[in-house]
């Protein structure tokens, strides 16, 4: 089962901006979206005595800065229910893992950037050569649900073409 459900507030980067009712929206759909989600297909794979469940994280989950702090704060939240659903679910032989995907060009990502696909990929590329599409986030999603990730769990797969581990502004590969 794929937890792909999200939501991301205005782009405010200042706390005292922030709308209480707004950040309580996007918890709301992410993480209690991702926790009623995993709820109910356990309900139905506890008694198969198997299973596998993918939640979508996000960058954001590992990284400062990347967007708001209501979506952030909720991608965060998904890494450690995966964590925790992990160990609570594996007495029944069901897996859970989360994906997070770096920038794909979908309309929440390019209205939030504010700029086109093309744009997106251009400013904020750190693969050279390779452009991240849904496609790939499916594949890696696909993966972590097949037989061949049969003893991943727990585990939060980064599909960001190296993004989150370089710091663009201060680097001797220029």
């Amino acid at each position: 089962m794929y937890n792909n459900a999200g939501i991301m507030e205005t782009a405010k980067t200042n706390i005292l901006d922030i709308d209480k009712a707004e950040f309580e929206k996007v918890l709301g759909v992410n993480v209690m979206g991702s926790f009623l989600g995993t709820k109910h297909a356990a309900r139905v794979m506890v008694p198969a005595g198997r299973g596998s469940i993918i939640i979508t994280a996000s960058i954001s989950a590992i990284m400062g800065g990347a967007t708001p702090h209501a979506y952030t704060c909720s991608k965060h939240a998904i890494v450690g229910l995966t964590r925790n659903l992990a160990v609570d679910l594996g007495r029944w032989g069901i897996r859970v893992n989360c994906v997070s995907p770096y920038v794909v060009p979908t309309p929440m990502s390019k209205a939030f950037l504010g700029v086109n696909k093309d744009g997106a990929i251009d400013v904020y590329s750190n693969l050279k050569g390779a452009v991240l599409k849904p496609e790939d986030v499916a594949e890696a999603v696909l993966y972590l649900g097949s037989d061949d990730s049969k003893y991943v769990s727990g585990h939060n797969l980064v599909v960001d073409g190296g993004y989150s581990i370089v710091n663009t502004s201060f680097s001797m590969f220029n």
